[in-house]
């Protein structure tokens, strides 16, 4: 037994024939491939079984109100022969698809579930899926093992996991955006005649992308990128001439899942329907957005016009999970420089720069085009799934390169790959149900990031905050004051306060005069209102969200 056996890892110098892990891909013990398959497996079913435990766990964003309402228009417009418009006039939505809303509403109607609920489900079903699209396509390029680790890379990205629950925009278009990607590397394998099934699946997968976000159009763009990067060197002028054939051929051959991708994109997203650059001047708009939306990085104050070019690069670097930043740095520099994996697969490394173009060219347009940008790294989240790839890309081949120098090397750089998965995994267990505010060590943790960075934006701790008031009301105040009713401020949506239906609560629009302020410590609202800390949210001794008691200024003789 070679040490690389030993220890489940590749064995170097075997290549398989097509159809096994992939045209020039390294063997593995047969066994070894079928157990990093069945974990792969195992993940995606205990992912799915965590959140059919949880999904109730997470609370209301205020996005998902106008979002909801928005599906619900589409379906209005449809019903009336497209005569009722009212959806075009709906603030800003217009400008976006409503696939996912317009599913949400139409699976209420036979669904049990309350609405919410159903959409946080119905994400989070959105969000293991993408995860399993990570695994796909880093097994494709480089084995069941970087599958594996791509996928758990991904699991335990808390902006991953905790924003699948209730970005319920966010992450289903990263979702559709990374089976995408997927299918056009399987696709691009065989031009200039690529697979019906495979254009079929990139086609749906890109229409669902454009039917949530024009940004589904950065798919359109890989094309013919990938195109180019699978076809044959040009080395004279013949030879240009047939890289030139290879390329019309395959653009051609892709014409169907684009077609595919147009008429979801024209159903789901009406306005993109009613001229044919409107998706284009759709955008176009996103780049143009100057709302009066505040946000802050390192501890200053910007509006979303304002942010610096580094707004979301920084994001993407403190809230992504050091081993999985490691693992990408190292496939991007074995792009650069094949040797330092010892592993110079000329297709491995195509497909590996197909995945790295779907990280860098987004966050590069933005830095270049100084886009407007707020609530942290949210609006590109879709970046999340591809670098997972990279990672377990990476990971895959250090464990590769380290073991073939020796098998103890290998078995130390597999416990630190595992030990460091393990320790994000156990910090999201502790953040629950706050995944999302999970910040790694460049920034600090959480402590280091508290009233520095984007912290609780959609104020998602407010149901633990009303559950907490309502336990300390029931505490404190005297058997002659029980079931009396009193008012609460809230900094956060006035529905999503509603929507929890507290019996002896009740909304105050004007903050100085309500019995109880809520606040969350994001953008430092809850230092608005000086009063007595009545109850604390928390988690990893970081506050995240505050009750405080203003009885003592509003009634002042009843004040316990």
């Amino acid at each position: 037994m070679t040490p690389d056996s030993a220890l489940g890892l590749n064995a170097p110098g075997r290549i398989l024939p097509d159809g096994a892990l992939g045209p020039g891909k390294l063997a593995r013990p047969s066994a070894a491939r079928d157990l990093y398959d069945l974990a792969s497996i195992g993940l995606l079913g205990v992912l799915g079984v965590l959140v059919l435990m949880t999904f109730r766990s997470y609370g209301v964003t205020n996005d998902e109100w106008v979002q909801q309402r928005y599906g619900e228009l589409i379906i209005d417009y449809y019903r009336s022969g497209l005569i009722d418009r009212a959806l075009f006039s709906f603030d800003n939505l217009y400008l976006y698809g409503g696939l996912f809303d317009v599913a949400a509403t139409l699976l209420h109607k036979i669904s049990s579930l309350e609405l919410f609920e159903l959409r946080h489900l119905l994400s989070a079903a959105c969000g293991v899926a993408g995860i399993g699209a990570a695994i796909a396509t880093a097994r494709l390029i480089s084995g069941p093992r970087a599958g594996l680790l791509a996928g758990v890379a991904l699991a335990v990205c808390g902006f991953w996991y905790g924003a699948m629950f209730h970005h319920t925009k966010d992450v289903p278009l990263a979702a559709a955006m990374a089976g995408a990607l997927y299918f056009l590397i399987r696709a691009t394998r065989d031009c200039p005649k690529p697979q019906l099934r495979h254009l079929i699946g990139f086609g749906l997968l890109t229409g669902c992308a454009l039917g949530i976000k024009v940004l589904g159009l950065l798919l359109v763009c890989y094309v013919p990128v990938a195109i180019v990067l699978n076809g044959p060197v040009p080395t004279s002028g013949a030879g240009w001439r047939d890289s030139a054939a290879f390329a019309g051929r395959s653009l051609l051959a892709f014409l169907p899942s684009l077609l595919i991708a147009y008429a979801i994109m024209l159903i789901t997203w009406p306005w993109s329907a009613l001229a044919p650059l409107n998706p284009i001047r759709g955008l176009v708009s996103f780049g143009d957005f100057h709302y009066a939306i505040r946000t802050m990085l390192a501890g200053q104050v910007y509006e979303m016009a304002t942010v610096p070019r580094w707004y979301i690069p920084t994001y993407l670097l403190i809230k992504t999970p050091i081993v999985v930043l490691a693992g990408a740095a190292i496939s991007l520099l074995w792009l650069l420089w094949p040797r330092l994996l010892g592993d110079g697969d000329a297709r491995r490394r195509r497909e590996a720069a197909i995945v790295a173009l779907a990280v860098v060219f987004p966050v590069a347009c933005e830095i270049t085009a100084h886009g407007p940008a707020f609530s942290g790294m949210r609006h590109f989240i879709f970046v999340l799934p591809p670098l997972s790839v990279l990672a377990g890309i990476g990971l895959d081949g250090l464990l590769r390169a380290t073991t073939r120098v020796s098998a103890a090397l290998g078995a130390v750089a597999l416990a630190v790959i595992v030990a460091a998965l393990s320790w994000n995994a156990a910090t999201l267990i502790r953040l629950h149900p706050y995944q999302y505010l999970f910040y790694n060590p460049l920034a600090g943790g959480l402590q280091g990031a508290s009233r520095r960075y984007v912290m609780d934006y959609w104020f998602t701790a407010m149901p633990e905050a009303v559950t907490r008031l309502e336990r300390y009301i029931a505490r404190t105040d005297p058997p002659d004051a029980r079931g009396r009713i009193y008012t609460v401020a809230v900094c956060g949506p006035r529905d999503s306060f509603l929507h929890l239906r507290p019996s002896n609560l009740r909304w105050a629009q004007v903050w100085e005069t309500a019995d109880f302020f809520i606040a969350p410590t994001h953008m430092n609202c809850d230092q608005d209102i000086q009063a007595k800390v009545a109850a604390t949210v928390s988690r990893l001794g970081v506050p995240i969200a505050y009750v405080k008691d203003q009885r003592a200024k509003t009634r002042p003789g009843e004040a316990p």
